[in-house]
């Protein structure tokens, strides 16, 4: 056998560069670049690796740990999970900052490599610096918090262990049905240590991304189920997007007149004008989608996880409607005690259409009334001032209007968020990509946000992580290059929480829009602090008095700290305001751009006949309290139990 004398952390390099995906017949490479901060964890070992042996690679300057991890993810989500980035750090506080990003890949199917450096498998120098000693194991490191929120975890601790390592890696990688992060450790002294590593490891390998055909079975027990519906109800999720079954799932839809709803990740899969695309559905669902799946008999889920925001915490649905869920993953395809149909959306849906042959509904006019309806309140959002701020008072989600008028005095601000919001989605050119992940921008903008193209809305819902928004930007905008605009939308609160990576796109000339919404505060939060009770408590952005954090809120020059990265920016506190920047910012070039958008608190979408399961209090002082809690009890009466 052929070999070649390599230290591990070379062979990873090799082994990386020949990775390729095959979908439908043409193939790719699989990982597109790497994003490291070095540190004496990956620095010399990794570090020395990448300059050498990286031919086709390419290497990114991270700014924070997280954020890097996060803006692979979104490169991934957005490439379908058909092309990666690998994120690689130190030990220690380093590697620990990668778990959230983490938990954002796996919970949104995403796959993401991260390479932590370790603590040393000889353990002769412990302990290290950045090194937790666990009395009760010292084989235990910071590297094993990764394994609550990876799929696949593994710790390289001999260098020929780096094959299978690997091997594993990409299987998880790879599969649509398990994909998530992949955590693959490394030890410093490893990293650094050679191995005769078998030629064949480093040829061309190709992962094929199979379509897993649905059983004739499986295609007759949903058809069946189907036949016997009046009602029925789709739901376009993500895996529509990821198999690539955009028509597939549309030609069903209008083959046999069945409306359906979108999930947060299956937005932008069809026309949002489409008669029969009823919008986002469930908590932050729309009224045209609620209205048809409360009266749904049937639900068809396709490539959907039923979260709570989904399914409205089991609210949503009756206990009479039946499921039937097309889906890869066998685990996902028996929830909510469906028919399961474990099989590639892509390839399951004509072959079921087939079974349905003169198969209608029973709907009339019902679904072009409700959608109708709709499109007439996203005219009202779109449209909505308080121009007079003396009497103004919010006519939308005002349980807390006291500190939303301190707000516009002490900011002078006069937009409010839906108009805004509406606004910059008029103002953007087709096949220009939103992206977002928290907040309140998330609920507004699955009902409100009219997509530019098929798989132009990139929104993070499934571990909802405040931070994603700008560090996303960037992935998505490596992933759709220079031809078309990435704009992100974020409140102060994930800006605050995570911004580094704009630092990164200013260093790559990379043009990523970032839309601010200032309302200085956690306005979700606040939204339901106070709207199941509670007194607002550290979720406004104020400066401290006697009486605690209730002084005047802070007025914070977003636009200045862009401008001192290198951003061009904009300060935005009217429409002729956002207007103008948004017109003079689509001249710039090959630089960030940061809106900072000053917009009244609580000019939020409604709920829409939704609604959301939270931990209202049983006991309180507050009348309030104990009013939510009755109305939580009222709505467990009609929830489906599994």
């Amino acid at each position: 056998m052929k070999t070649v004398r390599l230290t591990m952390a070379q062979a990873l390099v090799r082994f990386l560069e020949n990775q390729y995906m095959e979908v439908d017949g043409a193939q790719h490479r699989f990982v597109r670049g790497v994003f490291i901060i070095p540190g004496h964890g990956n620095v010399v070992g990794l570090g020395q690796a990448l300059s050498q042996e990286a031919k086709h690679l390419e290497i990114y300057q991270g700014k924070n740990e997280q954020g890097m991890a996060q803006a692979a993810v979104a490169f991934a989500k957005q490439m379908k999970r058909k092309q990666i980035c690998v994120a690689t750090s130190s030990v220690g506080p380093g590697a620990a900052n990668m778990v959230t990003a983490c938990g954002t890949a796996t919970a949104n199917n995403i796959p993401l490599l991260v390479l932590p450096g370790d603590t040393y498998a000889c353990r002769q120098p412990d302990p290290v610096l950045q090194q937790v000693e666990h009395t009760n194991s010292l084989a235990t490191t910071t590297n094993d918090a990764f394994k609550a929120v990876c799929r696949y975890w593994d710790r390289v601790v001999r260098p020929e262990q780096l094959m299978s390592a690997m091997i594993n890696a990409f299987r998880v990688l790879t599969d649509p049905a398990n994909t998530g992060a992949v955590c693959v450790a490394m030890p410093q002294d490893v990293e650094g240590e050679a191995y005769d590593y078998p030629v064949s490891f480093f040829a061309k390998r190709v992962w094929r991304l199979e379509r897993r055909p649905a059983t004739e079975a499986a295609l007759a027990d949903a058809a069946e189920a189907i036949r016997k519906a009046k009602r029925p109800m789709m739901i376009c999720g993500g895996g529509v997007r990821y198999s690539e079954a955009h028509a597939e799932f549309l030609h069903f839809a209008e083959a046999f007149g069945i409306p359906y709803g979108e999930t947060q990740a299956g937005k932008s899969a069809t026309d949002w004008l489409h008669p029969l695309n009823l919008g986002g559905v469930g908590t932050t669902g729309c009224s045209a989608a609620n209205e048809i799946a409360r009266k749904a008999d049937l639900v068809i889920g396709v490539g959907t996880r039923y979260t709570d925001f989904t399914t409205a915490s089991k609210w949503l649905f009756k206990d009479t409607c039946k499921f039937v869920n097309i889906n890869v993953s066998e685990f996902q395809s028996l929830k909510m005690e469906a028919v399961p149909v474990v099989a590639d959306a892509k390839e399951a849906l004509p072959r079921l259409e087939k079974l349905l042959e003169g198969y209608q509904t029973a709907y009339k006019d019902e679904v072009k009334v409700a959608k109708e309806k709709w499109i007439d309140e996203l005219n009202r959002l779109d449209h909505i001032t308080f121009s007079d701020k003396k009497s103004w008072k919010p006519e939308i989600n005002d349980a807390n209007a006291d500190s939303a008028k301190r707000f516009a005095q002490d900011v002078n601000a006069q937009l409010t968020q839906t108009s805004a919001l509406g606004a910059i989605n008029a103002m953007m050119s087709e096949g220009d990509v939103a992206i977002g992940a928290a907040g309140s921008l998330p609920g507004d903008m699955q009902r409100m946000w009219r997509p530019t193209g098929v798989d132009t809305y990139n929104m993070e819902y499934g571990y909802s992580t405040m931070g994603y928004e700008v560090a996303g930007a960037l992935g998505v905008k490596l992933a759709i290059g220079d031809k078309h605009e990435v704009y992100s939308f974020c409140g102060d609160g994930s800006f605050n929480m995570l911004h580094g990576e704009l630092i990164t796109a200013c260093q790559e000339h990379k043009k990523i829009n970032i839309c601010l919404f200032d309302n200085a505060s956690f306005g979700c939060i606040n939204n339901l602090q106070v709207g199941h009770g509670n007194v607002t408590l550290c979720t406004e952005l104020r400066y401290r008095n006697k009486d605690g954090l209730f002084g005047n809120f802070m007025n914070i020059d977003y636009a200045k700290v862009a401008e001192a990265y290198g951003c061009k920016s904009y300060t935005v506190r009217t429409m002729e305001e956002l207007v103008a920047a948004f017109e003079d910012a689509k001249k710039v070039k090959n630089i960030p751009v940061l809106f900072d958008i000053k917009v009244l608190p609580k000019t939020m979408t409604d709920g829409y006949s939704s609604w959301w399961r939270v931990g209202d209090t049983e006991v309180s002082e507050r009348k309030e309290n104990l009013a939510a809690y009755a109305d939580l009890q009222a709505h467990l009466k009609e929830v489906r139990k599994y």
